[in-house]
């Protein structure tokens, strides 16, 4: 929840010629209100366009809430589903989870799903079955060709806004394991395929070190991308 609309525009108009030339994929995910404006910014660039949330349903009686439809008529391509706050701060469960992500991939959005431990799940042991139950049902009833259009971002709680980080070993290792999960649940060639991405204090300083990791193929940045500098220097890490 950061950024005005007139604020968000006057990032975009920062970021655009600065990663224009990127050789990796980008998109910016700003608040619901910001999206109109900032739409119309990233047309014909090479941002894509993505929303923090959406609705388990589609339209109704359902006061508050923002609509895969409404998204999508606004040019929205993706959505971050499952992120730490939404499971943590506004109790969203499992299930629900699942049913945005099911809708996102009936509308064709391409869906960010975010799984990861908290502190205390770590320290008892349990980061792996934590992810693994968050991947499963976060996914259950999902094909294996729909998932060419999920992400999964692996942010654990504990190195959110925190200024922890996780080593890049150790974000490599629960990635690896992920990836494992997934040849597990689909196949090898699923998990070979699969984007995974971290997030939890990513920044300029650090990013060089987790990209180089094999089983880490992106980064999902939150507090480090509030300005134009800082996300350049992670969309371009590798100039």
């Amino acid at each position: 929840m950061n950024k005005t609309p007139s604020e968000a525009v006057a990032l975009v108009k920062e970021i655009l010629p600065l990663v224009k030339d990127s050789t990796v994929k980008v998109s910016i995910a700003p608040s619901f209100v910001a999206i109109p404006a900032v739409s119309e910014l990233l047309k014909g660039t090479n941002i894509i366009l993505a929303a923090q949330n959406m609705s388990d349903e589609e339209s109704g009686a359902h006061t508050g809430e923002t609509s895969v439809l409404m998204l999508k008529d606004l040019g929205v391509e993706m959505v971050i589903l499952g992120h730490s706050e939404r499971r943590s701060i506004y109790k969203e469960s499992n299930e629900t989870i699942n049913r945005k992500v099911k809708l996102a991939l009936k509308h064709k959005l391409t869906v960010d799903l975010c799984i990861g431990e908290t502190l205390e799940e770590r320290e008892a042991g349990k980061a792996e079955a934590v992810c693994f139950e968050q991947l499963e049902k976060g996914l259950s009833g999902i094909s294996e060709a729909e998932l060419s259009e999920i992400v999964i971002a692996y942010e654990p709680v504990w190195a959110i806004g925190t200024g922890k980080t996780a080593t890049p070993e150790d974000a490599d290792a629960i990635h690896k394991a992920c990836r494992d999960k997934i040849a597990e649940m689909y196949s090898a060639d699923a998990a070979e395929k699969m984007i995974i991405q971290y997030g939890g204090s990513v920044k300029p300083a650090n990013v060089k070190e987790l990209m180089a990791m094999g089983n880490i193929d992106g980064g999902l940045i939150g507090g480090a991308a509030l300005t134009a500098d800082s996300f350049a220097s992670l969309v371009n890490f590798n100039k």
